[in-house]
């Protein structure tokens, strides 16, 4: 595929990720080697994204990359074989600008890409050194987006797990992750501190649906006062809206 000045995104092909339940397709929210701001700062809920775009890096002999939207860097140092957190956007036309990590001046593509209400991946692939290196721009399928919102004033920063993967890690009491993408169905979950794989606090069963947007709250004691009958320690799930009609 050469892509052109503005390339629509098509295509109906899924790109596997970091995975550790068959058939997912999430990564874990949490946004450290990127330049974005990766917490809510209390003063207005944000709103659920239209769309949701993630990089697979699978251009063999390309070094690691950094990743620009509409000028902004939103991913750093993408090493070959890494495909990132999915990453939430409003539709429309975007300029994509990829470089050598690091080094802004070397770039190996730019382009406009227009994205529809949807979840898409973009994945580099071909090589450099024979000049066939490309963007190969997929529709993914399936999914829903979750946050996790950290508001029980005794607990300490937690992590989230499916099964023995983690979606959200060390989210801290005030604290709003990102939206992560998973596959529609049924989980069970688990709190547990962070860094601690092996204590659990909580657990929790939720249904997410395909093409919806949620919040997960975290709320209550983990050790109620005396005068706080049932108010325990949960995690309750609220629709913030739909996410893309055609996922």
């Amino acid at each position: 595929m050469s892509p052109t000045r503005r390339t629509a995104i098509k295509g109906t092909a899924v790109v596997g990720g970091l995975t550790a339940i068959p058939g997912a397709v999430y990564a874990t929210g949490e946004h450290d080697d990127d330049d974005r701001e990766t917490k809510d700062d209390g003063s207005e809920p944000s709103a659920a994204p239209e769309a949701a775009v993630r990089v697979a890096h699978l251009s063999p002999d390309a070094p690691a990359v950094d990743v620009y939207l509409a000028g902004d860097k939103v991913l750093a140092d993408v090493a070959y074989g890494t495909i990132s957190h999915y990453l939430g956007v409003d539709t429309g036309t975007y300029n994509v600008r990829i470089t050598a990590a690091g080094d802004a001046e070397t770039v190996v593509f730019d382009d406009d890409v227009t994205i529809g209400s949807a979840y898409y991946t973009v994945a580099a692939i071909g090589e450099l050194g024979a000049d066939t290196f490309q963007p190969l721009i997929l529709t993914d399928a399936g999914s829903a987006l979750v946050r996790l919102v950290h508001t029980a004033p005794d607990a300490p920063a937690v992590d989230v797990y499916a099964g023995d993967a983690a979606l959200f890690r060390n989210v801290a009491f005030g604290e709003a992750s990102d939206y992560v993408a998973v596959p529609a169905g049924d989980y069970d979950l688990a709190v547990r501190p962070a860094g601690d794989a092996e204590t659990t606090v909580a657990t929790v069963t939720a249904s997410v649906e395909r093409g919806t947007a949620y919040s997960a709250f975290a709320i209550g004691y983990l050790e109620p006062p005396s005068d706080t009958d049932g108010r325990d320690f949960a995690v309750e799930f609220a629709v913030d809206g739909p996410m893309a009609g055609d996922c």
